[in-house]
């Protein structure tokens, strides 16, 4: 499958946190020549190349399942639908926008967040602030009746109805955090294969990350890593900040996390991304963060401490239903991941 082709299908994927079926399907085809899988409860897919070695230090390599979605809370007596965020969401920027209720059955309902028409609006409702209290999901329906006729139920998740473009190396599409992320893990795992190692691979396709980091708390227990990189869609600042706060724009390069609200990552890890992206002349951006949370934040405590780094991709707009990012910024991350894992032995992975 050509690498753009598997973004695209990564992207328009349906999978909000829990329900990342889907996202897993693609990456078990992706792999399947390659590769042996094992899967958990929570849909963590644990990839295993076939040029593991087994006695050597093992190097994780994640990045979460799971896109920022909805989930029906309940249906009002009118047929529309009250619904809950999965993952943070601005409010402001729901209504009108086009979802897609669905389930494991195949069963697929479109519908919109509705927007009151102007001409019925008063002046408190023009500056009433947007709340999940006064959203719905209008699906056509008249009454709670038709809209469970129609295939609607408490429970059902709701993803952005978007598709994937690509223009001129500039990708527009939604769930760009994580499933660049995750397209970056299978290439890596697809090319390691023609690179002489030091290290055995996992690549970790986790789950509901978006409400909590909850896939790979249940990952570290079934995964005991010698050293980790968290691939990510990062929020790019390059449309919103003051140029001297810049840290993670697009056609910038790798984003390489120093910290967040939720970790510091290791030091000396990120001395030696930074040695070996300047080394291979990989664009490289560094990050602070006051806020933010991911995975590496879990994987850092794990196994008595795990050296990890946080590696993404600056997509602009992120957790919207339209989403902005650099295939350029893309394929620093996997050159960086490949000569990092080239980089990374027994001794290195001790120096940390």
């Amino acid at each position: 499958m050509e690498f753009l082709k598997l973004i695209e299908k990564l992207s328009n994927a349906r999978g909000v946190s829990g329900f990342e079926d889907e996202v897993l399907e693609i990456a078990r085809d992706y792999c399947k020549d390659f590769a042996e899988f094992k899967e958990d409860s929570m849909r963590n897919l644990y990839i295993y190349p076939n040029y593991n070695k087994g006695n050597r230090p093992l190097v994780m390599l994640d990045a979460h399942a799971d896109e920022v979605g909805f989930m029906v809370q309940a249906i009002k007596p009118d047929g529309t639908l009250r619904f809950i965020p999965l993952g943070s969401w601005n409010e402001k920027a729901l209504p009108s926008s086009k979802v897609q209720l669905y389930n494991t059955d195949g069963v697929t309902v479109s519908g919109v967040i509705a927007a009151m028409s102007p001409h019925m609006m008063t002046v408190e409702q023009r500056n009433a602030p947007v709340s999940y209290d006064n959203l719905t999901i209008d699906i056509g329906a008249t009454s709670a009746e038709e809209a469970e006729n129609m295939g609607a139920k408490v429970g059902m998740p709701v993803v952005p109805l978007s598709q994937f473009e690509h223009r001129n190396g500039i990708m527009f599409g939604k769930a760009f955090d994580d499933r660049l992320g995750v397209a970056i893990v299978l290439e890596l795992l697809r090319k390691l294969k023609n690179e002489k190692l030091d290290v055995d691979i996992v690549g970790v396709i986790s789950s509901q990350e978006e409400v909590g980091d909850r896939g790979i708390e249940a990952v570290t227990h079934n995964v005991k890593a010698d050293a980790a990189i968290c691939f990510e869609g990062c929020p790019a600042d390059d449309v919103s900040a003051p140029p001297y706060m810049i840290q993670d724009k697009l056609k910038g390069g790798v984003m390489i996390r120093h910290m967040d609200s939720s970790v510091i990552c290791t030091p000396r890890f990120v001395a030696l991304s930074e040695k070996v992206a300047n080394e291979k002349g990989i664009k490289v951006q560094f990050a602070v963060r006051r806020g933010g949370g991911n995975n590496g934040a879990h994987l850092v405590l794990a196994n008595g401490g795990t050296p990890v780094i946080v590696a993404g991709v600056p997509v602009r707009y992120i957790h919207t239903f339209h989403s902005v990012a650099a295939m350029e910024d893309v394929n620093a991350n996997i050159d960086l991941g490949i000569a990092l894992c080239k980089e990374l032995n027994e001794k290195t992975i001790k120096s940390f």
